[in-house]
């Protein structure tokens, strides 16, 4: 017969710090994918606000970490420390940073950066206009107009995202 469910096996500590472990690996990738930083590349990490646990956690899963997310190294800021300028992730409340500097070329991400904030002010001036035709509000199905505000939301919400982006990196 199939396994029983057995409470009594879970341990949710193992869970909570498995999560966290998850966590970190992800917002590093995610760091990465944003910046166009190659996803090989090691890059050296900042843990800012971090708890007792964080760090922790952060030397007894180093070998995940630094395979995984491929980490240089692991430094814990003060309590209070900004850092330099960074790309953030939070993992619960402690921020997880990688310095921009040297691992970007400035120039050609700020101009990566402005065509695709071009693209995303044209298309949602194109749904701007759609909803702002009382004929095809009118005359479409209910879904559909939900649809493309949804869009227009999320395309709102990148573009704040990426002009953000824009103002981090060409502030190094």
């Amino acid at each position: 017969s199939y396994p029983l469910f057995r409470g009594s096996l879970v341990n949710e500590g193992a869970e909570a710090e498995m999560q966290w472990v998850m966590q970190f690996i992800l917002g590093i990738r995610k760091i990465k994918g944003e910046m166009d930083i190659k996803p090989g590349k090691p890059v050296p990490v900042l843990l800012a606000d971090s708890q007792e646990n964080d760090r922790a956690w952060a030397v007894k899963h180093r070998a995940y970490l630094d395979f995984l997310a491929r980490t240089e190294s692991i430094e814990v800021l003060e309590a209070g420390d900004a850092g330099p300028e960074s790309a953030t992730a939070l993992v619960g409340s402690m921020k997880v940073l990688i310095p921009l500097a040297g691992l970007i070329d400035k120039d050609a991400e700020l101009a990566r950066l402005e065509k695709e904030i071009g693209r995303l002010r044209q298309d949602i001036e194109r749904t701007e206009k759609k909803l702002a035709n009382p004929s095809f509000v009118d005359k479409a199905p209910a879904a559909v107009v939900q649809k493309e505000r949804d869009r227009m939301t999320q395309g709102q919400a990148a573009l704040r995202d990426l002009s953000s982006q824009a103002q981090k990196i060409g502030a190094l």
